[in-house]
């Protein structure tokens, strides 16, 4: 007879460090989708790489970890880079999932964990001052281009807040961008209510100038995946800016990412 094994309860290990504030937000929404999570110091990870052994899902929340010193999540991306490079492609390996938002956005791609680096010219995207070369606060729509990405799997589109000064993605060249396209590692764009999604659309709806209007990027398994908006500012129906005007969702957009990282695992 064969037995199914399924995990009632994923956990999460929430990665912090000296300027991370969005911690707590981001475990809550996590357990409001079903799962446990913990906030983990990135001293203790340094002290025991083996810790993130006993979970299933490594979440890098927003902020600004080490104060953004020399660029937004440089320092915490060097460190994973430099120290726990094998504990992360260990887990990658063993088919778990990892999400960066916004800061942990920036530390995945600063720390090749997102796309690695190419040993001949170095990181192949990164994420740089906004156009407007101002923090950029506000809601933003987003559309899912690709299915390419397991934590946007039934999702078509999203509307969530923003808020970063260093969210504009680039990539080192048209070519690596046509080829992250091409792969489906592009999954998450802004996008205007008049636009189709096809052109690159105006700020403020891509609110920091991002090329193809990325939003979101997901590493070659799908598994891996950094967004700029923060879900977990909407995950209840009065975080909406119009939440005593006009319709509503029947759930909040930011409570459809956190369950659909959670049942991943169900």
């Amino acid at each position: 007879m064969e037995v199914t094994h399924v995990m009632a309860t994923p956990r999460v290990l929430i990665l912090r460090a000296p300027g991370t504030n969005c911690d707590q937000e981001s475990a809550f929404a996590f357990e409001q989708a079903g799962a446990r999570a913990e906030l983990v110091h990135v001293n203790r990870l340094l002290e025991n790489s083996q810790l993130v052994a006993d979970y299933q899902i490594l979440c890098l929340p927003g902020g600004f970890s080490y104060g953004d010193d020399v660029a937004a999540g440089r320092i915490l991306g060097n460190q994973l880079k430099q120290h726990l490079d094998a504990t992360v492609n260990d887990f990658k390996a063993a088919g778990k999932l990892i999400l960066g938002i916004c800061n942990g956005f920036q530390i995945l791609l600063k720390s090749g964990v997102l796309l690695p680096d190419d040993p001949a010219t170095g990181a192949p995207a990164t994420l740089t001052w906004n156009d407007s070369g101002k923090f950029e606060d506000r809601w933003v729509r987003m559309r899912v281009a690709s299915e390419k990405c397991v934590m946007l799997q039934g999702i078509e589109s999203l509307y969530l807040p923003v808020a970063h000064a260093e969210g504009k993605f680039v990539t080192r060249s048209n070519e690596i961008l046509q080829a992250l396209d091409v792969a489906g590692q592009l999954p998450l764009r802004y996008a205007a209510e008049e636009s189709n999604g096809a052109a690159q659309i105006p700020y403020p709806a891509n609110p920091n100038g991002s090329l193809a209007n990325v939003a979101g990027v997901c590493d070659d398994t799908g598994r891996v995946f950094g967004l700029m908006p923060h879900p977990e500012r909407y995950i209840d129906p009065t975080h909406h800016p119009r939440w005593t005007r006009g319709p509503q969702a029947d759930k909040p957009d930011g409570c459809r990412i956190f369950e659909t990282t959670v049942n991943y695992f169900s």
